[in-house]
């Protein structure tokens, strides 16, 4: 069974947010690797929807919501 993911807008501008720090902090090419490494974590929900967390605010729901936490250090990041 594979899942529809969809992107809140919140997540969105956060990606753009990221993108934006890390193309000042490192570099555009090292912005759009860590972006790409970010959305390519979403294709492992679609093919295996129970690695997500259950979103519980939304339990009420008849539909089932999960999501990901996606934490990475960047400390020490260099530019590409």
């Amino acid at each position: 069974m594979e899942l529809d993911v969809y992107w809140l807008e919140f997540a969105e501008n956060k990606l753009e947010d990221i993108f934006g720090y890390y193309s000042i902090k490192a570099s555009k090419k090292t912005a759009l690797k860590i972006v790409d490494g970010i959305i390519n974590k979403t294709f492992g929900i679609e093919k295996q929807p129970k690695i997500g967390a259950i979103e519980s605010s939304l339990k009420h729901r008849k539909e089932e919501f999960r999501y990901l936490r996606i934490i990475k250090s960047f400390i020490g990041l260099t530019p590409n």
